[in-house]
């Protein structure tokens, strides 16, 4: 049986939708169904017949449908294969088989409908002007991230016995909700430590506590939202009664020498404040490069238009939604409720999968025009530069990266950054201080 035996015909039904028509002759036809009867002929049995020495007509009576439908399905997988590693289509779905079965004496007709990537050249993808954001570090941005240092290094100190409750206190408390005469337990807890103004309970919680003392006791009643995550407590007034066990306030150390010892790195202040400085530089160059990459990205979805794999957009469209499952359940969501919700995401995380889509397919022409590759050597090393990071050994976390079908995200994360490389060395890139901008865009209101 050889390929040339058969007719091809490949029609194109939309930019990434291709039909491909085959005509198998019979000869070939027929020496399939003779391999597909002598495999029958070994396997079964009939009463009266050796097994493997069945007439073939008798073998027809009983087989005829099984050993036709295989023999198709036999030259349907070979016949498809073979087309498309010959007119190199890269099928990103299963294809859709059409046919009507094997006839005697007549070539075997079917079809294939397959979603392929779109065919595109890349367009107006050298020569960009651009402008590239540079941000200053400034003393009150170092002073920021001194701020922040604090709170790490806060401590929590009860208040005067006298003193109530304030906005930015933490309370450790008792409480319980009833419904309609019933205590919940969901609704019960011991102990429970809440920052008072954080508005992480449920809206007007956090308010009744403030004025209260230390030990004191209050009862009072709250309606839950219409959206809350608990069906049966949507729009249900529920009284609670709370005893506060304790008042604790947050107390900051001063930026000062004593504040250094935390560190061993540090000498003095004037140390931290440079490697805080060195920090930031490091942090605005990197946001500086994603707001560059946004821009490129921009101009290359408004010079290149073409249509995008719905399958592809379908399942961009699903990562989104696990991803965003994930961070529900994350957060305290349960299971079940997140799953309903990271559905009802679906049509609104359409337009950013296409948008992702369409710069992956963009930038992926761009390469195979440019010849630009990734090499194994290239791979090994950022997995190297990955793994130090997070204290693994090389060799577990590439082979966890391959158990976990990652690894090609590496090749391909690798080459995106090599494109985007060669977009910036053939453009026009003009670097703009923000303070400069924004006195710009003073001057023209």
């Amino acid at each position: 049986m050889t390929e040339t035996s058969i007719s091809l015909k490949v029609e194109e039904i939309s930019p990434v939708k291709k039909k491909l028509s085959f005509g198998v002759p019979w000869i070939d036809v027929k020496k399939e169904l003779d391999a597909v009867y002598q495999e029958v002929n070994k396997k079964v049995k009939i009463r009266g017949f050796r097994q493997g020495k069945i007439p073939r007509n008798i073998l027809e009576t009983y087989y005829k449908e099984h050993a036709e439908n295989e023999a198709a399905s036999n030259l349907i997988n070979r016949f498809y294969w073979e087309a498309v590693k010959k007119s190199e289509l890269i099928p990103l779905t299963q294809p859709m088989i059409e046919q009507n079965g094997i006839e005697a004496d007549k070539d075997f007709i079917f079809s294939a409908i397959i979603e392929t990537e779109s065919n595109f050249e890349p367009q107006n993808y050298t020569g960009l002007e651009l402008e590239k954001e540079e941000y200053d570090v400034t003393e009150e941005d170092i002073d920021a991230r001194l701020q922040n240092m604090r709170e790490m290094f806060a401590t929590m100190e009860e208040v005067a016995e006298d003193k109530v409750v304030e906005e930015g206190n933490y309370v450790n408390i008792n409480f319980q909700g009833v419904l309609d005469g019933h205590a919940l337990k969901e609704l019960k807890a011991e102990n429970y430590f809440l920052e008072v103004g954080s508005k992480t309970f449920i809206p007007g919680f956090e308010e009744q506590i403030i004025g209260m003392k230390k030990n004191a006791t209050k009862t009072f009643t709250i309606k839950f939202p219409e959206d809350y995550h608990v069906e049966r407590l949507k729009n249900k007034t529920v009284e609670f009664s709370l005893v506060l066990n304790n008042i604790r306030e947050k107390k900051l150390p001063e930026i000062n020498e004593n504040f250094i010892k935390n560190f061993d790195k540090y000498e003095n202040l004037e140390e931290l404040k440079k490697d805080i400085q060195k920090f930031i530089e490091e942090d605005n160059a990197v946001k500086s490069d994603v707001a560059l990459r946004e821009k490129i990205i921009d101009n290359l979805l408004e010079n290149n238009v073409f249509e995008v794999p719905p399958s592809l957009v379908e399942l961009q469209i699903r990562y989104m939604m696990t991803e965003a499952q994930r961070r529900m359940v994350a957060s305290g969501i349960e299971q079940n409720k997140a799953t309903e919700m990271s559905f009802k995401l679906h049509d609104g995380f359409k337009d950013e999968a296409v948008k992702i889509v369409k710069t992956a397919l963009i930038l992926k022409s761009i390469a195979k025009k440019e010849r630009i590759e990734v090499t194994e050597q290239e791979i090994d090393a950022k997995i190297e530069e990955i793994a130090e990071k997070n204290v693994q050994d090389f060799d577990t976390f590439k082979k966890s990266l391959k158990q976990n079908g990652l690894l090609e995200n590496v090749r391909t994360e690798l080459l995106h950054k090599k494109v985007f490389d060669l977009i910036k060395e053939k453009s026009n890139v003009k670097n703009i201080k923000q303070s400069d901008k924004n006195r710009g865009e003073a001057d023209n209101k």
